[in-house]
Formats: structure tokens, sequence, C-alpha cells
């Protein structure tokens, strides 16, 4: 026992600052953060057309007013305290909803707080929205998209799925999740003892409700359908040409000083972006005709130029109504992220 503590030790010291502190990464932190990310944003866009079509009602009387940042914030506060309160990994879909909602309605309201008037109506405050949240995104990708899991982290997070099952019992998905979550993190110190207990942990046949885990889960299996089928690259292409012309359309028209209270640089920078991901699309599909996964790479960031620069100008630009261009890009993106998972997987079995 000594003896593997020391040998324990001595490979602790090789590993990353953060495992060393003892904060492993969750395998299913992706999915948490896109849950939080839709929820922010479709909570934005539906207080948005709410407030709209009733005539911006306001909650209060007498000089009061309850302004929904308020609710935003004690949703937020729930969130947390739920996420604070359980062991384990059941409440984190629930306390990702409740966060995003809660943040969808804190964020619409950022125009009141950058303006010395409390104009909740200030032009930029689309562009400002959708700045957060791709800032947001670019902090995910960067914890979660640049590096692979280290084997600590598969036996940290299959002891936390023992956490529910040593209270509820596993149903047989949650057993087997539990069993390659361990088998993953095989060869490191307390690895056969997790092993071990989750084939120990009782039977359940009551499953926790996930209806965020469900639909995603069926939202893959419809991509992974659809990416197999040979039209599938070019609904694609064609999506993202769809939104190249409309994204061209925003740019030409605030050149033409159609667009009031836009500056024209902006129109200009908007075009320039256009070009550039067609540029980036163009060799995409030049590239994919000997190679597919090194084309669906060049049109992913052909997807992710857009995303990042130029839906960006153009939500400055037009604001709200540029949420449609915006939803096109984000299928499209999530269709190529699919796509190369694919791509990538075959190679692996091949090589």
């Amino acid at each position: 026992m000594t003896e593997t503590r020391k040998t324990g030790s001595s490979g602790l010291a090789r590993r990353g600052h953060l495992l060393r502190l003892g904060a492993p990464r969750d395998t299913a932190a992706v999915r948490h953060l896109v849950t939080f990310l839709v929820a922010s944003v479709v909570t934005v866009l539906a207080t948005r057309a709410y407030l709209a079509a009733t005539g911006y009602p306001q909650i209060g009387g007498g000089g009061l007013h309850l302004a929904h940042v308020l609710w935003g914030g004690l949703l937020m506060a729930l969130a947390m305290m739920l996420l604070l309160s359980y062991v384990g990994p059941v409440p984190r879909s629930l306390g990702a909803l409740l966060g995003g909602v809660g943040f969808g309605l804190f964020i619409d309201e950022v125009g009141k707080f950058v303006t010395s008037d409390n104009d909740y109506f200030y032009a930029p405050t689309a562009a400002i929205i959708y700045f957060v949240t791709v800032v947001l995104v670019l902090v995910v990708e960067g914890l979660h998209g640049r590096r692979p899991h280290h084997p600590a982290e598969y036996l940290a997070v299959a002891a936390d799925r023992l956490a529910a099952g040593l209270a509820g019992g596993f149903t047989a998905s949650a057993r087997q999740e539990a069993r390659e979550l361990a088998a993953r993190g095989a060869g490191e110190p307390g690895a056969p003892l997790v092993a071990e207990l989750v084939d120990a942990v009782p039977d359940d046949d009551a499953d926790v409700p996930d209806p965020v885990r469900t639909g995603v889960r069926g939202v893959v299996r419809w991509l992974d359908g659809l990416v197999d089928r040979a039209w599938a690259a070019w609904l694609v292409i064609g999506l993202l040409l769809l939104v190249g012309a409309a994204e061209a359309t925003v740019g030409m028209r605030v050149l033409a000083g159609q667009v009031t209270g836009v500056p024209a640089w902006t129109g200009a920078a908007i075009l320039a972006a256009v070009g550039v991901s067609v540029v980036l699309l163009v060799v995409g599909v030049v590239v994919g005709r000997r190679n597919h996964l090194q084309g669906a790479v060049w049109v992913r960031r052909a997807v992710l130029v857009s995303l990042l620069f130029t839906q960006l100008l153009v939500f400055r630009a037009v604001r709200w109504t540029a949420a449609f261009g915006l939803v096109l890009d984000v299928l499209a993106f999530v269709a190529l992220e699919v796509l190369l998972r694919e791509e990538r997987g075959v190679r692996a079995r091949t090589t």
C-alpha cells in the first residue's frame, strides 16, 4: 500500500496544475455549457418577441418597476443553490437550464446599464449580446476543445457518476456509461477500486428524467444520419452561400446609406468578411474533392469567420433581424462538427 501511494504521488507531480489542485473537467461539460448558452439566446429572443407583441408592459406601480433583470438574477441564484446543494451529475442539466434562462433575462437588459438614460432600445444591444455569447463560446472551446481529457479526469467523472449510483442505484445505461469512463481511467491510482464500485452499485429501473440530455441525443442521432447522405455536404455549402448572400446584401445596404445610424466602414467590413468566408468555402470545396476531412476543416473555417466576425457586424447593422442567418450558421457549424467527428473516427479505426 505504501509503495502504491509513492507511485501515485510521483504520477501526480507530472499532471497539469488544475488536476493537481483537484479540478478535473467533466466529460459532459460541453453539453451543459451549450444548454446554458442556447437557453440564454432563446430567452433573449423570446423576451424581445413577447415584449414587442404585448406593447412592452411594466410590472409594478407607484414608481416601482420590476425589471426582468431581477427575475434573471433570481433564476441564476436558484441555479447556483441547486448546483452547490447536491452531489453528483443529476442536477446539472436543470442547473444549466435555469442558469441559462436567468442569464438571458439579465443580458437582455444590458442596454439600460451601458447608457446614461437607461435605454433598453440602445441600437448596439444586439451586437453586445452577440459578442458576449461569442466570447463565452470561445471560453468553452478553450476549456474543453483544445486538450483531450486526461485518464485521471475520466476516472474522476466515473467516481462522480458513482455518487448518483450509490444513492439511487444504476440503470443499465448509467452503469454502462460509468464502466466506460472507469475503463478510460485504467492505470490511474484507484482505478480498480472505482471499477469494482461501479459493478457493486445495485440495479435501479427508475431513471431520473433528463429532457435536455434526451433532446441532445436525438439531435446528434439525426445529424449522424444526415451527414451520411451524399447530398449533406452540398446542403451545408448551400446554407453557407445563402447566409453569405444575406450578409453581403446587408453590407451593400450599409454602404449605400440605407441603414441609418451605422457607419459606412461597417458595410465595408461586412463585405470583406463575407469575401474571406467565400474564399475559404471555395478552398474547402476544392480540397474536399481529394480529402473529405481537410475539406470539412476549411469549410468549418469559413463558418467560424462568419460567426466570429461577420455576424457581429451584421447584428450591429440590422440588429435582431440578423438572428435567422445566425441560426443557419450554427446549424451548419454543428453539422460540420458531427461530420468531422465521423471522419476522424473512421480514420482512427482504419489506422
